[in-house]
């Protein structure tokens, strides 16, 4: 689960330069994975219009291109984790519970179901971290965007979640208490400044420490999680990290981002290490 290659000197320099007083932050550009498969992009609607109003006023339209297109990619980010509550649909079913009191739904993909994946149960609280998992990869590579456009569109990305995760507590959980959403939506973007932290450190000193910060949010720290699926989510992250890296600005800025799936990392986690078995 260790990364052998070269960091970009684009990122490190690229990153210095725009935030000199954030020496952590910088470090993590160094620790990208250099070797992956690019995500499966594809050009999006709105491309032609947003590569067009960009070169016509490229200062003026930034914050509008900034907005409709982080809908695009924090909506891409939270089709990962989707799930549906089939009882909000029936008028009388209770809805099943997790040991921890949250709506237990349905869901679909390598994050949730059988053996052979990741198992996770569908809940708001899981939608939430791996949405929130691949925002942080966006916005790593956003880190790299021209100094003055990163704040724009890191503030519409946080915008966009909140909206998305609102809207979820309301149709698909019932909490009608605006002060009681506001509570979470809080309590959301505490988590998000926390996962940042810690998945940066996990960039900066390796596989383990990346690896507890994914298990620490995406696991609920579960003592029984399947290591080897941890180790594909680990080798997942570096994978698309590397991929992002290799596409410019203008593919990212024009919504261009398929994510993959960590399955697609099995047989590089299920290698066997040239390490073992070998005299130290």
């Amino acid at each position: 689960m260790s990364s052998n290659s070269k960091p970009s000197t684009r990122y490190i320099d690229r990153y210095f330069t725009a935030h000199s007083d954030h020496s952590l932050e910088a470090l993590v550009m160094a620790m990208l994975n250099q070797n992956g498969p690019r995500p499966d992009a594809g050009p999006g609607p709105t491309r032609k219009v947003a590569e067009t109003l960009r070169k016509r006023a490229p200062e003026t339209t930034e914050t509008y291109i900034a907005y409709g297109i982080s809908e695009s990619l924090v909506k891409e980010c939270a089709r990962q984790a989707d799930y549906t509550i089939p009882q909000i649909k029936e008028n009388g079913l209770e809805t099943p519970k997790s040991k921890d009191g949250e709506d237990i739904g349905v869901g679909k993909g390598w994050w949730y179901e059988g053996p052979t994946e990741m198992g996770l149960t569908p809940t708001f609280n899981t939608w939430a971290q791996i949405t929130f998992l691949h925002m942080y990869l966006l916005t790593v590579r956003i880190r790299c965007f021209p100094e003055a456009h990163v704040p724009t569109w890191n503030q519409h990305m946080i915008n966009h979640f909140s909206y998305l995760a609102e809207e979820r507590m309301v149709t698909l959980h019932n909490i009608s208490a605006r002060m009681v959403r506001n509570k979470y939506l809080k309590d959301l973007f505490v988590q998000w400044r926390g996962l940042t932290a810690g998945y940066d450190e996990g960039l900066v000193k390796g596989d383990a420490v990346l690896a507890t910060a994914i298990w620490r949010n995406v696991c609920k720290g579960d003592e029984e999680v399947d290591l080897e699926k941890l180790g594909m989510v680990v080798a997942y992250v570096r994978s698309v990290l590397s991929a992002l890296d290799s596409m410019g600005d203008s593919a990212i800025a024009t919504g261009d981002v398929l994510f993959g799936s960590p399955s697609s990392e099995a047989s590089l986690v299920q290698t066997k290490s040239q390490m073992l078995g070998t005299d130290v």
